[in-house]
Formats: C-alpha cells, sequence, structure tokens
C-alpha cells in the first residue's frame, strides 16, 4: 500500500467517524445546545480540542490514543467548518451593511 493510499484509508475512517457521530449526536458540534456551555461553535469545539490534547498528554498514545487522535482530527475538521461558516455569515453581514449604506 502506497502512502497515497494509507492517507486516502486514514482520511476514510475520520470521515466515517465524523458522519457516524453526526447521526448519533446530531449538528451539536456546529450547533450547541448550550444547556452547560454557553460559547459558540468554534469557542466549544477549541475547548474539546483542549480535552483530547490533554487526555493524549497524560494518556499517551497507549490504550484509547488512537481513538483520541481520530476524534482530535475529527474535531479539527469541524474547526475548520465552523470557523468557514462564521466567515460567511460575517461576509453577509458586512456585504448587507454596505448595501443597505450605498443605496
Amino acid at each position: 500500500m502506497t502512502t497515497q493510499d494509507k492517507i486516502k484509508s486514514v482520511g476514510q475512517e475520520v470521515i466515517d467517524l465524523l458522519i457516524e457521530k453526526n447521526k448519533s449526536y446530531g449538528d451539536s458540534a456546529l450547533e450547541p445546545a448550550n444547556i452547560f456551555a454557553k460559547g459558540n461553535a468554534v469557542e466549544n469545539l477549541c475547548a474539546r480540542i483542549d480535552d483530547k490534547l490533554m487526555r493524549i498528554k497524560t494518556q499517551g498514545f497507549r490504550g484509547y490514543g488512537e481513538d483520541n487522535i481520530k476524534d482530535l482530527i475529527g474535531y479539527l475538521i469541524l474547526l475548520k467548518i465552523a470557523i468557514d461558516e462564521e466567515n460567511e455569515k460575517n461576509n453577509l453581514i458586512n456585504e448587507e451593511f454596505y448595501t443597505n449604506i450605498t443605496t
């Protein structure tokens, strides 16, 4: 198996994990319920990433390490999506603002 094949395989494992968790939890990562945590999607995802990094720091890569790594990669993907969505929303607000003041 080539390195490119391995990249595709691991990438697909993470994608499958994200889709499975999305089915179980809904869009809670990108649309938080804010029952206990009151942050937005980016803030809450950063907190989850901190938790995963702390678990890796304290437990190393033994035991559940591989799951922690896949979870961390998944959270980073979700963080990228959340940041992109936040930027899109801000761009729309800015466009609307400038349209309103120029017309």
